[in-house]
């Protein structure tokens, strides 16, 4: 019997905080068809790590030419894994904040500050689920807490449901 893989999506914040009614610029409500999303978000993590790697990599040591086209095309085939990942919104998103290596071989200058900003717009990305979590879970928590102040208003009145006796 075959297994049903099982792909968890995380929600970027601004659907979400929207949703919950939290959002800081006045926005109510959200589209789920439109919500920002990571549709693998172990594979995100995998690249994140490997770009950040490249980044120490690239600080710590000098790179001849061919180590500089190498890691252009690392850098171009990481950009495409990213894209696999994102939503359209977020794929959008980062083509316009990453800007494209233009020469063959980059300098060395070059190669820093790209992976010094795909490095910067997946932390960015990562703050984001975090806040989306913690929000997530303190819309959980107030919810729970409204159920067992109204639970609490309905054995309190007369007439109210009979409260559990501890008798089978």
């Amino acid at each position: 019997m075959e297994r049903e893989r099982v792909r968890p999506e995380i929600l970027v914040p601004s659907a979400d905080l929207a949703r919950a009614g939290l959002a800081s610029d006045g926005e109510t409500g959200g589209d789920d068809e439109t919500a920002e999303q990571v549709t693998q978000p172990t594979k995100l993590i995998r690249i994140a790590s490997m770009v950040r790697s490249m980044l120490d990599e690239v600080r710590r040591a000098p790179l001849d030419d061919a180590g500089r086209r190498r890691l252009r095309e690392i850098h171009e085939k990481s950009l495409s894994e990213l894209e696999s990942v994102l939503s359209p919104d977020l794929q959008a998103e980062l083509a316009e904040v990453v800007l494209p290596l233009e020469q063959d071989t980059p300098t060395e200058s070059e190669l820093r500050l790209a992976q010094a900003q795909l490095v910067g717009w997946l932390e960015g990305l990562f703050h984001g689920i975090q806040a989306t979590l913690f929000t997530q879970q303190a819309v959980a928590q107030s919810q729970l807490e409204e159920m067992r102040r109204r639970r609490a208003l309905e054995l309190a009145q007369p007439g109210g449901p009979n409260p559990p006796s501890g008798y089978l």
